[in-house]
């Protein structure tokens, strides 16, 4: 394929991504190979059903977190969890694949009971969406209690213009989709292994169960 088609299918496969999105659709989304080399499952977060939660446990295996916009989690007084632990871990840290961790709190909603069944976490998840869209610091602190079983990510200020992370790809999408600058992340992992899901095998479960894969490459093309 030439470097002109390779183009093509990339401008593709982000238009297919951000139009999955807009209809409420979740999609695979490979950041960087040389990075943390890893493919989330990546839904926006208003349209996450208990059968969507249940998806991101049986098939992706890893954390479910939801990424909001550092406007976002300005409004809601939510900081970076590095910066706030009293604590000696929290210090010197040394991510081999980042400069920062975007862990924020985690929270439930306080309409949940254990807050970490299915339909517990996607509730949770869609009230994380409602904030977004007019965020209030005190009525986000009395529609939600901490600590709970969803991570909140704080996106860089500059988006991916700071931070090339799953983070700041997933709430590009959700920009581009013209979304609430909320969106749900959860790395997919080997069964076999253990370690991530390789690319191709991603791709291959994109395939079956009809959804999108894209590059960060391709997204951060378009957007960054």
């Amino acid at each position: 394929m030439s470097r002109s088609e390779d183009a093509a299918v990339d401008a593709d496969s982000v238009a297919d991504a951000v139009a999955a999105f807009a209809r409420g659709e979740p999609v695979l989304v490979h950041d960087a190979a040389d990075r943390e080399g890893e493919t989330d499952l990546v839904y926006p977060a208003g349209a996450v059903a208990p059968e969507d939660v249940a998806q991101m446990r049986n098939d992706a295996g890893g954390l479910v977190c939801v990424a909001l916009s550092d406007r976002v989690a300005d409004a809601l007084g939510l900081p970076f969890m590095q910066e706030v632990l009293d604590h000696p871990t929290a210090a010197d840290h040394d991510l081999a694949y980042d400069e920062r961790s975007s862990f924020s709190l985690t929270v439930n909603h306080r309409d949940t009971f254990t807050g970490i069944t299915d339909e517990d976490r996607s509730l949770t998840i869609r009230e994380l969406a409602a904030a977004a869209t007019d965020p209030d610091s005190e009525a986000f602190s009395e529609a939600f209690r901490s600590p709970g079983h969803v991570h909140l990510l704080r996106a860089a200020p500059d988006g991916l213009t700071d931070r090339e992370g799953h983070t700041e790809l997933a709430l590009e999408l959700a920009d581009a989709a013209d979304l609430p600058e909320a969106a749900v992340v959860c790395e997919m992992l080997d069964d076999e292994t253990g370690a991530a899901l390789p690319p191709a095998a991603a791709r291959a479960y994109a395939d079956r169960e009809g959804l999108v894969y894209v590059e960060g490459a391709s997204l951060l093309d378009r957007f960054a």
